[in-house]
């Protein structure tokens, strides 16, 4: 990218001013000569993704659908909180996955997205929100589209980016990654030097209705997946994050919460409960406050339970819902 001849140096100062900085424009970096930064200008860009669709819910939270530079597009979800702001982002176009109660998985796969287009989704939310990770707590989740562990190489690559003190700053204590429970891959997680916090998709309390709900899990078995969490080796400060979709009727039951608190004995982790968030094209329905309170009172006498609340709904922003739509 720099001109030959140009000191080693000069590298450093585009890569902070990009990843620290967030730049939009190479001409801005001041910290290059003028007539370096006409000629990088001259032959580069930034390559941050551009706005093809923004929305915003009546809760505050903000849907990006953003384009990539083959036209490609996904979407990037905000949600501030009075303390802290969370930026949900994708790892991929679309999903292979194919959860049945997830509005993505409609669209099958298009493509991974490189290291770049990842971070890249941090860095155009925080420009144009300017949020500020000295100031204030930034938490990313990569809950959006795709499975980010068939994406694992670029997924870690983005995550040193976030997380080095010259690139954007981000603790690895405030990025998660979200996995439907591909076993090798969360093996290869947990040899990285850098890594986010890990979340697992669970949303089932038997290995029958994992397969019909997550048809992944017929060939990474629930069984498996227990023992590849147990093998997972935390940080000091880390626990395991299990995640599951309640939907009326099919895993909602006392049963199915007494039979995740078997599943996850001996293990240090909590639960999310997410009540489904509907969307067109999905055949389930979103249980009642009740049901879910019921739920959650049997797995907190063992486990620390907790209620995700659901942000964007009216935007088709919420957990599961992301499918490009236009509202």
């Amino acid at each position: 990218m720099l001109p030959a001849g140009e000191p080693a140096y000069r590298a450093e100062q585009v890569y902070r001013a990009i990843y620290h900085d967030k730049v939009e424009r190479l001409v801005e970096i001041s910290t290059l000569p003028e007539r370096l930064r006409t000629e990088l200008a001259g032959s580069a860009e930034v390559g941050l993704p551009d706005l093809s669709a923004r929305y915003e819910s009546v809760d505050g939270t903000r849907r990006y659908l953003l384009s990539l530079a083959d036209g490609r597009t996904v979407e990037t979800v905000l949600m501030p909180e009075p303390d802290r702001d969370t930026v949900c982002i994708s790892s991929q176009v679309g999903c292979p996955v194919d959860c049945k109660f997830c509005m993505t998985a409609l669209m099958g796969l298009e493509r991974s997205l490189t290291a770049g287009e990842i971070v890249g989704q941090v860095l155009f939310v925080a420009r144009e929100n300017s949020l500020l990770v000295e100031s204030r707590r930034l938490n990313i989740v990569m809950m959006g589209m795709g499975e980010p562990l068939l994406n694992l190489a670029n997924v870690l690559k983005a995550t040193r980016i976030l997380c080095d003190p010259k690139g954007a700053g981000i603790s690895e204590r405030r990025i998660t990654v979200s996995t439907s429970g591909i076993i090798p891959k969360i093996a290869e997680l947990g040899k990285a030097d850098v890594r986010p916090k890990l979340a697992i998709s669970l949303n089932a309390s038997t290995e029958e209705m994992r397969q019909q709900l997550m048809p992944i899990t017929r060939k990474w078995h629930l069984k498996d997946l227990m023992e590849a969490c147990r093998a997972y080796p935390l940080r000091q400060w880390e626990t395991l994050t299990f995640e599951y979709v309640l939907l009326r009727g099919v895993n909602d039951t006392d049963s199915d919460a007494r039979r995740v608190v078997k599943l996850l004995a001996n293990l240090n982790c909590k639960v999310n409960l997410i009540a489904l968030n509907p969307g067109p094209g999905i055949p389930y329905e979103t249980p009642d406050a009740g049901r879910v309170a019921s739920f959650q009172a049997i797995v907190r006498r063992s486990l620390p339970c907790f209620i995700r609340k659901p942000r964007g709904l009216d935007i088709y922003a919420a957990c599961g819902q992301l499918k490009r739509n236009s509202a």
